[in-house]
């Protein structure tokens, strides 16, 4: 066969092949529109999502970001005039700074800042002495699937739960904080809140001996400081 002959066979069957396709796509117009319209409705569908997350984290951002800030404002000195922005007492600001946080805990409910919002909202409550919210939020905090949040949250709770009398809960909380610890709660930080704790109940012993173990574990950290000086103190 000459190449003359190869070529117009080749032509041949292209010509065939997209006579083919055409046909197909003649008898199946309707159904290849319909899928084409279909991709193109989840494409935009789904950027229209990315705009609308991106848009709705932002706004949580700044809320939460505004909230914190209205937490750690300076207080006014004694005599100092009014001034915007500036509270004059502590349960002012913390309230403030509360109403703020409950707030975006509502109304980003599905997004992970507002999590931290109920972190922050519990944290408020107590400074506030409203025990009630205040469990509710940490509780809330407490079940993030960020780690570091929830024992963040923990701890608090565990705080809460000591100063509300219910000593086996708080207990309960820095064993578990001690078994699974994170960046922002190490297990020497936990368990120098279970020996305080301990201090508190009278079990000088169980103290010392988690303050031995802390000493031992963390020798040269912070943690470790604070219970030689502890075991010092007692002896």
């Amino acid at each position: 066969m000459d190449t003359q002959t190869r070529h117009a066979l080749k032509q041949d069957k292209f010509a065939q092949a997209a006579a083919s396709g055409a046909s197909w796509l003649s008898d199946h117009s309707a159904s290849v529109l319909r899928w084409g319209v279909s991709v193109g409705v989840v494409v935009v569908v789904g950027i229209a999502a990315s705009i609308y997350w991106n848009v709705r984290t932002s706004a949580a951002d700044l809320a939460l970001g505004a909230a914190i800030d209205v937490y750690n404002s300076p207080l006014a000195q004694p005599g100092e005039p009014p001034m915007p922005g500036i509270y004059t007492s502590a349960a002012a600001r913390a309230k403030e700074a509360n109403r703020q946080f409950v707030a975006v805990a509502h109304d980003f409910s599905w997004l992970p800042e507002a999590a931290r919002a109920h972190y922050f909202a519990g944290v408020t409550y107590e400074d506030l002495g409203q025990n009630g919210p205040a469990e509710s939020e940490l509780k809330a905090a407490s079940g993030s699937s960020n780690r570091n949040l929830s024992n963040l949250a923990k701890l608090a709770l565990a705080g809460l739960y000591h100063q509300m009398g219910r000593d086996g809960e708080a207990i309960a909380l820095y064993n578990e904080l001690v078994a699974k610890p994170s960046e922002t709660v190490s297990a020497a930080v936990a368990q120098l809140g279970l020996a305080d704790l301990y201090v508190a109940e009278g079990k000088q012993e169980e103290a010392r001996m988690l303050w031995a173990k802390v000493k031992d574990a963390d020798k040269d950290g912070a943690a470790g400081n604070i219970a030689s000086e502890k075991l010092s103190a007692k002896q």
